[in-house]
């Protein structure tokens, strides 16, 4: 039987669940656009200048949005800077993508309560929260690793969400709500086990 108290080996495994959602996240998000982001005109733009195709770090752009995180554009000639994102919208990606982060995290928090055996809903979030510090490594790393230049001009996810939003407030809300839910299960499953039989 798994303690309910949280330990270094509760948030040993909570890191690596959270590494895991964030990973899986974005690979699901690869799946589904790379494809098309290959034959984009941007995607062939920055290849032609630059040597190389921006691919995975235009899918991160995409998994960032569907973190309701903008790219941020700079120094673009004739234009200045603007923000924006390529899910939604006529020429967008579909918005079935802003479901991928909030399952993934739901799914891990639930996982991390029904592994330590959580008494009760509020134990399961507490265990659930356990995915933030690797989900937010992750989304801050991403930040920079998804930037690309092509001409002076650059774009990257906008930071300061990328690291409130995407790092702190998803893990923080979707998974302490999955391990809430994986508590609420396990108080269930032991009321269950003393009923007496008739």
């Amino acid at each position: 039987m798994q303690s309910s108290r949280m330990d270094g080996r509760s948030l040993v495994t909570g890191s690596v669940v959270g590494f895991a959602a964030w990973l899986f996240g974005y690979a699901f998000t690869y799946a589904i656009v790379a494809p098309d982001i290959r034959e984009s005109p941007l995607n062939q733009f920055v290849e032609m200048f630059e040597g190389a195709s921006p691919t995975y770090e235009m899918v991160g752009w995409v998994f960032y949005n569907a973190h309701f995180v903008d790219i941020v554009f700079r120094d673009i000639p004739f234009v200045g800077s603007r923000s924006g994102t390529f899910i939604g919208g006529q020429d967008g990606f579909t918005t079935l993508l802003y479901v991928i982060p909030p399952l993934l995290l739901l799914a891990a928090g639930l996982a991390l309560s029904r592994h330590q055996r959580a008494a009760t809903p509020s134990d399961g979030a507490r265990f659930g929260l356990a995915v933030i510090p690797s989900y937010l490594v992750l989304s801050v790393a991403g930040a920079f690793l998804f930037d690309v230049t092509a001409l002076g001009a650059s774009g990257a996810p906008d930071l300061l969400p990328a690291v409130v939003i995407a790092g702190v407030v998803y893990p923080v809300v979707f998974a302490s709500v999955g391990g809430a839910v994986g508590g609420f299960l396990e108080r269930r499953d032991r009321t269950a086990d003393v009923q007496p039989r008739r």
